[in-house]
């Protein structure tokens, strides 16, 4: 690193000090397992969820420790908080309360903070809201996923349409009206037709957010599988192709913005000044705490030699429970600008060159020239300016247009791909 970038460095370092945290806090309790997830999240026994919550609360005591042993600052103030799962109101109020007063004990959260709890159609009951409510939270993600019932019910959602209208209703005559609606794109058995009709419920509901996720095809779903080996279990043989899945995702992004719900990010679409905060911290590279199973955080780093460290938790509960020991990355400064590019780009507005450079040295952006104008060329990223982002074909092959800013010896996939 030359002298300059060493001191733009430095000064990067000053200027990101004392920046509120978000705090993530898995719950891995479901009421069933769909089809799809490829999360650390499955079906337990009541019995273990109060030695988790006690888990937890014990890691939420102990965040300092934890920080000065990562190697992370840590900072006081929170101002977003953010349950997911899993299904968190699978916990009692009481469990609930506990996880929320272990915060607050260790953490100044401010008066203005995002509060978010992830939760399942049906698990929504008056009780829950009521207990919600007096805990503080102020926005719920549903986890609708398709609001035609045949479709839920393939991949194993316990809901029906009708749960989910009645829910939203209550949650808003309760005060809760920052409401997110999840929506997965490709499942088993959905069509134009039907892809039409569960975003124009979504539309209906006037929710201020929606997330729409294309079907992964991996082998850590059960659904996943059984489709990588050409089976018809889990109705995978109704599985709509990739073309078909595209097709729906370009129709959401038009839908939505002509809509008024704005795109903001690669799966992330919100009405005004409702984007959501908390994951706006991973994608802006602001620190983070995660506790629970397969929680992840990113702190600034203690010393002048790194940019910051990432760390996760075990990823099954009996490992976590357990206390295993944590699984750390230091992040130097060449993975740092890595990071910069590949979750920046995550977000419509792009990335500023200019204060990429003010960050990591000028001379950095401009080695990145030769691939920023190949993307352009093959219709991947688009210029404006000190200013790139990606088109929507660069949105759809996203994971292979971040690789081209990893350094050589990280890539897989060559250029050619993209043709």
């Amino acid at each position: 690193m030359t002298a300059a970038a060493e001191q733009q460095a430095k000064r990067w370092r000053v200027d990101n000090q004392n920046m509120a945290l978000g705090v993530y806090i898995s719950v891995p309790f479901c009421r069933t397992k769909c089809s799809y997830c490829n999360f650390a999240s499955d079906v337990f026994s009541r019995a273990v969820f109060e030695r988790y919550v006690d888990r937890v609360c014990a890691d939420l005591a102990n965040a300092p420790q934890i920080a000065k042993e990562m190697g992370g600052q840590i900072e006081q103030d929170v101002d977003t908080i953010y349950l997911g799962g899993g299904t968190p109101t699978m916990l009692d109020a009481g469990q609930l309360q506990r996880i929320f007063d272990a915060v607050r004990k260790q953490f100044y959260v401010t008066s203005d903070a995002e509060v978010t709890v992830e939760c399942a159609p049906g698990t929504l009951s008056p009780g829950m809201i009521e207990a919600l409510l007096a805990r503080g939270v102020n926005r719920v993600s549903l986890g609708v996923q398709s609001f035609v019932d045949a479709e839920a019910a393939a991949v194993g959602r316990l809901h029906k349409r009708s749960a989910v209208l009645d829910e939203i209703a209550r949650l808003r005559s309760a005060g809760i009206a920052n409401i997110n609606i999840d929506l997965i794109a490709g499942l088993p058995h959905q069509t134009a037709e039907s892809w039409q009709e569960s975003l124009s419920e979504t539309v209906a509901t006037g929710a201020p957010h929606v997330s729409v996720y294309m079907l992964e095809v991996d082998e850590d779903s059960r659904l996943g599988r059984e489709l990588m080996a050409g089976g018809t279990r889990y109705h995978a043989h109704f599985v709509p192709d990739e073309e078909a899945t595209a097709d729906f995702y370009l129709g959401a992004c038009e839908q939505l913005e002509a809509a008024g719900i704005a795109q903001y990010e690669i799966s992330n679409f919100a009405r005004a000044d409702s984007e959501s905060r908390h994951n706006l911290k991973y994608w802006t590279r602001q620190p983070y705490l995660g506790f629970g199973v397969d929680a992840h955080s990113m702190l600034f780093s203690v010393s002048e030699e790194t940019e910051a460290v990432r760390f996760a938790n075990a990823d099954v509960l009996e490992g976590y429970v357990a206390v295993s020991a944590l699984h750390r990355t230091v992040v130097s400064r060449t993975a740092a600008l890595e990071e910069s590019f590949f979750l920046g780009l995550r977000l419509n507005r792009g990335l500023n060159l200019q204060q990429i450079g003010a960050s990591f040295g000028h001379e950095e952006v401009d080695a990145a020239h030769s691939t920023i104008e190949e993307l352009v060329a093959y219709g991947l990223m688009q210029r404006e300016g000190g200013c790139i982002r990606l088109t929507n074909r660069g949105r759809l092959l996203s994971n292979e247009v971040f690789q081209r800013f990893l350094h050589p010896s990280k890539k897989t996939n060559p250029i050619c791909g993209f043709a």
